[in-house]
């Protein structure tokens, strides 16, 4: 017997109501962001693209994003927002987390007058309140990027995910807290789970390998899970490793185990695989060489994690890449260059459009750094802010998407290393 129209109406409308109230997203509110093939959607399944910068310091004993030193987390903010950027990826430390403390490398005060007012006294994770909410505000989105262990300034050295003093259950423990403590602040989209696995052959961070101690994928599924069963409705970030049956390349960049051994996490449509990629000025790697062109550069960006966005698997975020300021180091067209290799990488991002990415860093003590030391909103660098500005995305009011290309218009981070057969730890430039 065929239900009646009006009936079917009300038994069909009965279940939308159903799956509506018990889907564990929507219980959290339609402001959030999911994948469908190698997109990110927003909730009303407009594609955005993550076009973002790094803003360190709370993973470095400071225990707080730099730069408050000299303005206004306010204003930082704000010039983030000014330059074109929609948001930022914000490293911590599981150490900052636990410890809390009490930050003091915080002026109240500068040329202006009264600064970060509101921040006197507060905790390191009450500072980040603080941020995430002024970010909100501007239309800023936030990524958290569980940077290392303990406090400090570079990649963890062993390339795990945890160490003795900080074992893998702290660091999901720590996850979860903070899923727990945004899950209502629709700014924060998502975790990126750990910056640069690695060591692959040295004890460090495999992919595909099978051991609970070594093995990344597993691991990440652990946390991507737990951070997800306190909060479905999040992005959940899986950089690479830096070697794969003995393919090797940047720290957190190589994806090729992806390909065989995929990220399966049981909520759908969340995740996103991360890469990190450099250039010659961070360490001179063999594909950079005087016969490099834009077709070999493209191929080993293929090769090693852009393969994934082209078969359409899942989004792919390029959670780190950057530049000096020195004008050679942005557009010089030698081959093998580190010019050659940045602008290219742009021309690579802008005609692969939905591919996500965020630059390293912000930070004007970094020599990588978007802005310079006084942290005003004016560019380190006017060539490079140009560059980036080509391939950004924002949002105007009507929630159209509109991408920015100036062509119709008109540093280095020291704590970056790479684990090869040859050189498995490289010392610091």
């Amino acid at each position: 017997m065929q239900p009646q129209p009006r009936a079917a109406a009300f038994l069909l409308s009965l279940c939308c109501y159903l799956f509506v109230a018990m889907s564990p997203v929507s219980a959290l509110g339609m402001d959030y962001w999911h994948t469908r093939g190698n997109k990110i959607l927003d909730s009303q399944n407009n594609p955005v693209r993550i076009a973002g910068v790094t803003w360190s310091g709370f993973e470095a004993p400071d225990a707080v994003v730099h730069g408050l030193w000299a303005q206004d987390y306010k204003s930082i903010l704000k010039a983030i927002r000014q330059n074109g950027y929609n948001s930022i990826r914000i490293p911590y430390s599981n150490q900052m987390v636990e410890a809390n403390p009490k930050p003091v490398n915080i002026s109240f005060s500068n040329s202006t007058g009264p600064i970060n007012t509101d921040l006197q006294g507060l905790t390191s994770l009450e500072i980040l309140d603080k941020i995430v909410d002024f970010a909100g505000a501007i239309g800023l989105r936030v990524i958290l990027d569980n940077h290392r262990s303990e406090a400090g300034t570079s990649a963890e050295a062993n390339g795990l995910w945890y160490t003795k003093e900080f074992p893998e259950q702290a660091w999901i423990s720590d996850w979860v807290a903070l899923a727990r403590r945004y899950r209502n602040k629709p700014a924060v989209v998502g975790m990126d789970l750990r910056n640069e696995p690695h060591n692959a052959g040295y004890g460090g961070s495999c992919w595909g390998c099978g051991t609970t101690a070594n093995d990344w994928r597993l691991a990440a599924q652990r946390a991507g899970n737990a951070i997800l069963a306190m909060n479905p409705r999040l992005l959940i970030f899986v950089e690479g490793t830096d070697c794969y049956k003995g393919e090797c390349y940047w720290w957190g960049g190589n994806l090729l185990g992806a390909g065989e051994f995929p990220v399966v996490l049981k909520v759908p449509h969340r995740l996103v695989y991360s890469a990190h990629d450099f250039g010659p000025a961070l360490f001179q790697q063999k594909w950079f060489t005087p016969k490099t062109t834009s077709a070999s550069l493209q191929a080993i960006w293929i090769k090693y994690w852009a393969y994934i966005y082209l078969s359409k698997e899942a989004p792919v975020w390029l959670a780190e890449f950057g530049t000096t300021n020195k004008p050679a180091d942005i557009q010089n067209t030698a081959t093998g260059s580190q010019g050659q290799w940045f602008s290219e990488l742009i021309q690579f991002l802008g005609t692969h459009q939905w591919i996500h990415w965020a630059y390293w860093a912000l930070n004007g003590e970094d020599p990588f750094g978007l802005l310079d030391n006084s942290y005003d909103a004016t560019p380190a660098n006017t060539s490079k802010h140009l560059l980036l500005s080509r391939i950004q995305f924002t949002s105007d009011q009507k929630g159209q998407r509109v991408s920015r290309d100036l062509k119709t218009k008109s540093g280095y981070n020291p704590d970056r290393k790479v684990c090869t057969p040859i050189h498995p730890r490289v010392a610091d430039p």
